[in-house]
């Protein structure tokens, strides 16, 4: 049975428990505005920017470019799995990998399936579940290298496209709902595929300068790395999130097992009392 000190203790363990989760929420609410008010800027962009290549693609007549072209099949898929370097975000970091090896089973049974990962807890996770891994990226927390990462992905799944090594290229990200909210989302790369317009959008025609497979090149290569800086902004807010909500319902817990464990501390301090005052009663009797 514990002891009054024993229970004390475990309190005071509890208190200090309480006060680190209730400080790392306050810290990832303070991240989590930032992350939404900079996806909520981005999405915007994304959107227009991949509509804006879908007309030109369309106008121009460029479906047969590289990255648009349906690949030679040769078995092989390159998937792009988004998660977080730091833990303490409840199931945010489980579900991606899970989501993974389930999208690998079921999604392409028949294919290998590349790997290019990026945070360190998916990638650590991963190399002990998949056998094909390709690139490694780590510290995405700085907002300056989201960018540059992005970039540098889309730079290799692009060659690795063009050069035949992949059929397709999907970004696996949990996309953010809301604080309380997200969702694992596969969404496809490559090959870029350009959606019908309307007719009364394709009577609409660009003046190009220099030339229309130029100015589609730049855009499409700009486009790819925005979509892979908007998913990758959209899984910083989802893990920010994550953590607030796991860190709550933590805080939370350790208010109960304190209340609980300061009731069983006043039962077993009033045993206590009870006892040593019969042992003193019992004495002045026997006297």
């Amino acid at each position: 049975m514990a002891t009054l000190h024993d229970i004390k203790r475990r309190i005071g363990s509890v208190q200090s428990t309480q006060k680190i989760t209730k400080a790392m929420k306050m810290v990832a609410a303070s991240k989590l505005k930032r992350a939404q008010e900079a996806i909520t800027t981005a999405r915007p962009y994304a959107l227009s920017m991949r509509d804006l290549v879908n007309n030109v693609a369309l106008r121009a007549d460029l479906v047969t470019h590289p990255l648009m072209a349906a690949a030679t099949p040769n078995g092989k898929i390159g998937v792009v799995v988004v998660s977080s370097d730091r833990g303490l975000c409840g199931a945010f970091n489980s579900n991606i990998v899970n989501a993974t090896i389930e999208h690998i089973q079921s999604t392409f049974p028949d294919k290998t399936v590349e790997l290019t990962l990026v945070g360190k807890k998916g990638a650590e996770l991963l190399q002990r579940r998949h056998d094909h891994l390709g690139e490694i990226y780590t510290d995405i927390d700085a907002a300056d290298s989201v960018h540059s990462i992005a970039t540098d992905i889309m730079g290799g799944m692009s060659k690795k496209y063009v050069d035949g090594e992949l059929e397709a290229v999907y970004c696996l990200y949990n996309k953010f709902n809301s604080a309380i909210s997200q969702e694992v989302t596969l969404e496809q790369l490559l090959p870029f595929e350009a959606t019908e317009m309307s007719e009364g959008e394709r009577d609409t025609d660009y003046l190009y300068e220099p030339s229309e497979e130029d100015l589609f090149e730049a855009l499409l290569v700009r486009h790819l790395n925005i979509q892979m800086h908007r998913m990758i902004c959209e899984s910083t807010a989802s893990e920010h999130g994550a953590r607030m909500t796991a860190m709550e319902s933590a805080t939370t817990n350790a208010g109960e097992m304190i209340n609980s464990l300061t009731l069983q501390y006043n039962r077993a301090r009033q045993s206590a009392i009870t006892t040593e005052l019969i042992e003193v009663i019992s004495g002045a009797e026997a006297l």
